[in-house]
């Protein structure tokens, strides 16, 4: 780790972070009270992603959508109207709009091999835009004067590293820029993240060979062809199977950095306490 003791955190002058976890467990919560302090740069991956490397793919699904519709068809045409994504780090819905639901095309699924054409997309930009820390890190400090830094990961990352392996190459490059600090929920947090994702299913990234194994698996178990396939209901199904199958990557790449519970999380209110927090944690892995 680069901070051999939770004393040599605190004092440093450039303290530089990555927080990684379940999504809903409080990494965006905390980079933004970071951030907010205007001490710190927060470089969101999701955003990053959605922006630099799936932006134009995201903005032009909603002019392929648009051009079904006469009137927008023809104004488009004309360049007499503009289309873009309007995402922030608060609200990523463009692109898990883009990345989509698979099942029947009559109920707003995707296609199974355009499904993983989209996500396959996904992958190469989540290595990209992690890759793209250090570049930030040091625009933070000459473009801003910022010497604190914040990276914000997507649940997904653990899908795009190998964190069981020696070496890989995404993990070494983070690992040599920034502290890893995994976000650890409980059972109970668990259970409430699948009950807040069954109320309201969102598209995310699954690694490739997890998400064939149960888009077949579902289909058998439920005698179902492809166009039969209820997307949301798929999506149900597969989600707490994916946060089962996370679980053990996230603790191999906790190996690397540091471990924060997010009943722990929860309670922190300033940056301040987070930092201390984050030491704290710091020692116990190096006692």
């Amino acid at each position: 780790m680069i901070y051999e003791t939770g004393k040599a955190w605190l004092e440093s002058p450039r303290r530089r972070v990555l927080f990684f976890g379940m999504s809903g467990l409080g990494k965006t919560y905390l980079a933004t009270m970071l951030r907010q302090s205007g001490d710190w740069f927060h470089y969101s991956i999701d955003y990053r992603i959605g922006t630099r490397y799936m932006g134009e793919l995201i903005a032009d699904n909603f002019k392929r959508e648009a051009m079904k519709v006469p009137f927008l068809r023809e104004l488009l045409m004309s360049d007499s109207v503009y289309i873009a994504s309007n995402i922030t780090f608060e609200n990523l819905a463009p692109l898990s709009t883009y990345l989509g639901k698979p099942g029947s095309i009559t109920r707003g699924g995707l296609p199974f091999r355009e499904y993983m054409r989209r996500q396959n997309q996904h992958r190469a930009a989540e290595i990209s835009a992690l890759l793209d820390t250090r570049h930030f890190i040091q625009r933070a400090r000459e473009l801003y004067g910022i010497e604190h830094f914040v990276c914000d990961s997507g649940g997904s990352i653990c899908e795009v590293v190998d964190p069981f392996a020696e070496s890989d190459p995404v993990l070494d490059a983070l690992e040599q820029d920034l502290l890893l600090v995994w976000i650890k929920g409980s059972d109970e947090h668990t259970a409430e993240l699948v009950r807040r994702f069954d109320r309201a299913p969102k598209p995310m990234y699954y690694q490739p060979e997890f998400l064939e194994r149960a888009w077949t698996d579902y289909r058998v178990e439920n005698g179902l062809t492809e166009e039969q396939v209820n997307p949301d209901d798929f999506i149900r199904w597969t989600y707490a199977r994916a946060l089962a199958h996370r679980q053990p990557r996230y603790q191999a790449m906790a190996r690397r950095g540091v471990t924060l519970l997010a009943s722990e999380v929860a309670e922190i209110g300033t940056p301040d306490a987070l930092i201390r927090l984050i030491a704290r944690a710091i020692d116990r892995k190096e006692s």
